[in-house]
Formats: C-alpha cells, sequence, structure tokens
C-alpha cells in the first residue's frame, strides 16, 4: 500500500531493540483518512484471497483497534477487541490467555467476551505489527477455544525478521501484510 509505505518511510524511526515507532499517524495519533484506507485495502485483499463471510474482526486493544475498526467497518462486520484488563463492571464469562509483550517484555492478558464469539463466527484477526506472531497466536487461540473459524490474519506492518509469518504457518490461513520493514543497522527498509 503506497501511501502507507511512503508515511513509514518519512515518520517511522527505529528506537532501538528492533521497535519501530509509528506513533504519528498509527499507534497513538491516527490519521483516520490512512486508517481507512488501510481497511479497504484489507477488505479487497482479503476478497481476492478468496476469503468471504467474515462475521467478526478481532484485534488486541489498543494499537489495532483504528486498521481493525476500519477493516471491519470495510466489511460490514462488528469488531471485537481483546482486553488487557477486566473491568470492574464486566460480569460475564471470557475466554483468557496470557502472552509476552513485544513492545514492554511484560506478560499481558488478553480476554474475549464468550458473549460476542462462537462456533457460528468466520474471523479476521486484523493487528498493527507482525513480529514474531506471538499476540496473533494466542488470538487465534481464542479463536479456536470459541469454536469460530480462522479465516484470515492482516498486518499493517510486517518485519519479516522476527519470523512471526513462519510460526503462523501453521495455522494455514492467508495473511496479508500492508507494509514490510527490515531493519539495517537504525535505517528501515520500507517495501
Amino acid at each position: 500500500m503506497k501511501e502507507l509505505v511512503e508515511r513509514i518511510k518519512a515518520e517511522g524511526v527505529h528506537v532501538g531493540g528492533g521497535i519501530v515507532k509509528v506513533d504519528g499517524f498509527l499507534n497513538h495519533q491516527v490519521d483516520t483518512d490512512l486508517a481507512a484506507a488501510m481497511g479497504a485495502h484489507f477488505a479487497n485483499r482479503f476478497r481476492e484471497a478468496g476469503v468471504t463471510g467474515i462475521t467478526k474482526v478481532i484485534t488486541a486493544e489498543v494499537s489495532g483497534i483504528a486498521p481493525a475498526l476500519a477493516t471491519a467497518q470495510a466489511l460490514a462486520a462488528p469488531l471485537i477487541f481483546a482486553r488487557k484488563h477486566r473491568s470492574s463492571i464486566v460480569t460475564e464469562d471470557y475466554y483468557h490467555a496470557a502472552v509476552t509483550s513485544r513492545t514492554k517484555g511484560d506478560i499481558v492478558n488478553l480476554m474475549l467476551s464468550r458473549k460476542y464469539l462462537n462456533a457460528d463466527d468466520s474471523v479476521l484477526i486484523i493487528d498493527d505489527f507482525l513480529a514474531t506472531g506471538s499476540t496473533v497466536g494466542v488470538l487465534a487461540g481464542l479463536i479456536a477455544e470459541s469454536g469460530a473459524r480462522l479465516k484470515g490474519i492482516g498486518c499493517v506492518i510486517e518485519k519479516p525478521a522476527e519470523g512471526g509469518r513462519a510460526r503462523l504457518s501453521r495455522l494455514q490461513v492467508p495473511i496479508i501484510a500492508l507494509a514490510r520493514i527490515e531493519l539495517e543497522g537504525d535505517r528501515l527498509v520500507v517495501s
């Protein structure tokens, strides 16, 4: 996606440890026009891959919400985001799993309400980054636990060197990235 690649080239910064900062348009301040274009692009790419009948789009809070919402809107499907914290007013039962945060290095609990995800659902996972694949892998596990069918995985930015795509290949679903980043020292190579 040319517009996204250009924004990453102009604003993306490697802050060390393989972490790439794109908070000016994706995961702190959101460029809503770009987010809408990403959602439409994901919807079209999944249709081209033969993925149809999506009933839910799932992501992990917080950074995946904007692109997942735009994708859900383009597909006329509800968005569910996996919560990281259980609210005191939330009483329903959850699918629950823990994952190590790539950016923070600590354990994060992800929870999906059983009320909103069941065996009748066909699901896409949309997230901001695909690095090691651990967050997407945990979300896929929660989807499998619900009995729903995972139909595809979309990530705004993939970092191929971290091996996430290979780790997720066992899921046997299309994996679509809108941009890819390789690091050459501190320099970002974006395609």
